[in-house]
């Protein structure tokens, strides 16, 4: 059992099924209360009735007042792990970027700003943000994806650097391919890059809760994406060669 989140309240967004429902099962075994978010109110039930949390469905952005009152105080552990998947290029639809933003990143934000005030009053909080390998790497054929998914690692990484002094705890979880739907979704490109090596989502779990107990901030439930983000910040040239090659086999799939 990890100490740090006996009896704490929980939230995980985009729970209703994947790495979320993987995550609130896992909080709710180590003795956590937990709140179940998803858009599907359905789903959210499901999960909840499963491990004896709390459903809170809706938009992610929003839930943290009710999620709170749900609780019955405050909010201990925020997981930022809903997200949406978008492919395609800079020729994508302004509204494909827009969701894109939305929820990858912005419903972080909002969260942010509704939690660390009284994170800071009372001198703790944990903010868990599933962002993706493609957050520090990139994804083929995923525009959309790749730059918020940057773009939640980097939120992530100014509040650790803003807060850890006041004791708020952040983890940024970033695996590659995870048997979800959201990996099936991905197409040609997550079979190509993403199915060979792809983990369940209790790994990702699994990796988080090692993270916790050795309070580190990026969390890796692939290890080699180490060693790939080592290799692009070396020679950055050679990595985008590397990465020409995948982009040049998935055109060739789906000719």
């Amino acid at each position: 059992m990890v100490e740090a989140v006996q009896d704490a309240g929980v939230v995980v967004t985009g729970a209703g099924g994947g790495i979320g429902a993987a995550l609130a099962r896992r909080f709710a075994a180590e003795g956590a209360r937990v709140v179940v978010n998803d858009l599907d109110a359905g789903r959210a039930k499901d999960v909840a009735d499963e491990i004896g949390g709390i459903a809170v469905p809706g938009d992610a952005s929003v839930i943290v007042p009710e999620a709170r009152e749900a609780l019955g105080g405050a909010v201990d552990v925020y997981c930022a792990n809903a997200g949406v998947a978008s492919g395609g290029s800079e020729a994508a639809d302004e509204d494909v970027w827009a969701q894109a933003w939305d929820v990858n990143v912005m419903a972080h934000v909002r969260a942010a700003r509704e939690l660390i005030p009284g994170w800071l009053e009372r001198g703790g909080g944990r903010f868990v943000s599933t962002v993706s390998a493609a957050g520090l790497l990139t994804m083929i054929g995923a525009a959309p994806y790749s730059v918020t998914k940057h773009g939640a690692l980097a939120f992530a990484e100014w509040l650790s650097l803003t807060y850890r002094h006041r004791g708020i705890k952040v983890h940024a979880v970033c695996p590659q391919g995870v048997r979800t739907d959201m990996l099936t979704a991905s197409g040609t490109a997550g079979e190509l890059v993403l199915a060979p090596t792809a983990i369940a989502p209790e790994d990702v779990a699994d990796a988080l809760f090692r993270g916790i107990a050795e309070d580190r901030f990026l969390i890796l439930p692939h290890p080699r994406v180490a060693a790939y983000h080592q290799a692009r910040a070396a020679d950055p040239d050679r990595w985008l060669r590397g990465m020409n090659h995948l982009q040049r086999q998935w055109e060739e799939t789906t000719r």
